[in-house]
């Protein structure tokens, strides 16, 4: 059997025989159990976050959905101090989808799972009719545990912290719109999806109460998650367009297709707000790291208002706002 049908979501024999195929020896599932039990061993607080994930195309230039997935529940539970352990994994496919392309996304699934030390502990699949669906749709929810003396807020931010980042921006937005569009570009721009967890856990541990707060600018990009931070916190943000990493491949493609790669899609970075006088220390913890050698100090934040301000590269000074809707749909 080559396609998805819809008995796969049956509850009957093809649904088990996909699971028990397919599923559960890849996620190494010791029983099909109505609910995963697991220990903790954990005094602190728990995390959970829940996502789903309906990216086209489903395979892009530097991953899928499969990885993208498992990375983006990752770095949603890192970005709050915590140490991701475990997850769920839900299908809705569509009938008529390739049984190869499901075994491709459950091996990066299982690639991702084991880059982020993670385990994947319970699961659900579904299938709906041809044309109901897009292929393939995930949903994942995710548990980690916060250490006591982690409490990352943007009510702590305060007046003279810089803001720092860990990559370049706008390169899995970029890599999706051109897979998409059947754009090519020389060097060929690549999704930045990977776990942040091992990055931030080295952070954390050698500056527990430094590090004010911390987000993942996926969707909007990183101008609508400073300015999230800017309004949470009540603090205007200023940065500077010079110091911000940004991949010429990245920056001539936003130019030619009138794109603001501020409002662009990570999936592989984040940035954080942290106290002025560690700000450099932490950098350089940051630089050591095999995700965070782009990492560069980006802005700093100013008095009382809210706003984000971008210092230009010609000497200006603009506001930045969030968009009003997406500049690229479909994006994780």
């Amino acid at each position: 059997m080559s396609k998805i049908l819809l008995g796969h979501g049956s509850g009957g024999k093809l649904m088990h025989e996909l699971i028990k195929k397919y599923i559960a020896p890849v996620f190494e599932l010791p029983s099909l159990m109505d609910s995963a039990i697991v220990s903790l061993n954990h005094n602190g607080k728990i995390a959970i976050t829940t996502d789903s994930y309906t990216v086209s195309p489903i395979f892009f230039p530097g991953g899928d959905i499969g990885d993208l997935a498992i990375n983006g529940t990752v770095n949603d539970l890192a970005v709050v101090g915590a140490k991701p352990l475990y997850l769920t994994v839900g299908f809705i496919l569509e009938e008529g989808f390739p049984i190869s392309d499901f075994e491709r996304i459950l091996k990066s699934i299982t690639l991702a799972t084991k880059q982020a030390k993670v385990k994947i502990v319970a699961g659900d699949t579904k299938v709906v009719d041809k044309g109901k669906g897009d292929g393939i749709f995930i949903n994942t929810s995710g548990i980690g545990v916060i250490p006591d003396e982690i409490d990352l807020s943007p009510l702590k931010i305060e007046e003279g912290d810089k803001v720092i980042i860990s990559g370049s921006i706008g390169n899995h937005g970029i890599a999706v719109m051109s897979e998409r569009n059947g754009f090519t570009f020389d060097p060929p721009v690549l999704s930045d999806t990977r776990p942040l967890n091992g990055i931030i856990a080295e952070i954390l541990k050698a500056y527990p109460t430094s590090v004010r707060v911390m987000r993942d600018p996926t969707r909007g990009g990183l101008a609508t998650t400073l300015k999230e931070l800017a309004l949470e916190s009540n603090r205007d943000i200023l940065i500077y367009e010079n110091s911000i990493p940004l991949h010429d491949t990245v920056r001539g493609a936003c130019e030619l297709l009138g794109l603001d790669p501020l409002y662009v899609a990570n999936e592989g970075i984040f940035v954080g707000i942290v106290k002025a006088e560690d700000a450099e220390k932490i950098l350089t913890i940051m630089k050591s790291h095999p995700f965070g050698k782009e990492s560069a100090i980006i802005g700093e934040v100013k008095s009382m208002g809210g706003r984000v301000l971008l210092k230009t590269s010609i000497g200006g000074t603009r506001m930045v706002d969030m968009l009003p809707g997406e500049q690229l749909p479909r994006i994780c």
